[in-house]
Formats: C-alpha cells, structure tokens, sequence
C-alpha cells in the first residue's frame, strides 16, 4: 500500500508543479471533447433509431445482420 501512495504522490506532485503541460492537457481534452461529442452527432448517426420504431424490430435488425453476413 506504501508503493502505490508513492507513485499516487509521485503523480500528482508532477501535475500539480506542471506550468506549459497544464496548456497541454487542456488542449488534449479539447480535442477529444470534439473527436467524441461533435463528430458523433454530424457523422455517425444512430441508423436503429430512425430506421426502426419498437426495440423488437431493432434486436431483429441486428440478429439479422449479424447471422447473414
């Protein structure tokens, strides 16, 4: 248990003492923010959703497309 609050401390000394990668990160969870909220939306839509109205139609949708292909 020793161990892992030395690397714990070890780490968040590290981030806490950071000035140019704090920056960094906030950029990096930008990036990710629009990889995985925006491009979703605009570019993969949910086809089960607007192609099939009950839950038994979807489920039947993908039975069959998984077994046929």
């Amino acid at each position: 248990m020793n161990r892992v609050r030395q690397i714990y401390r070890f780490y968040a000394d590290g981030f806490r003492n950071m000035t140019v990668g704090r920056k960094l990160w906030m950029l990096i969870i930008i990036k990710l923010i629009v990889i995985f909220a925006i491009l979703k939306v605009f570019f993969f839509p949910d086809f089960l959703a607007t192609r099939y109205e009950t839950d038994s139609a979807r489920a039947d949708a993908v039975r069959h497309d998984l077994t046929t292909r």
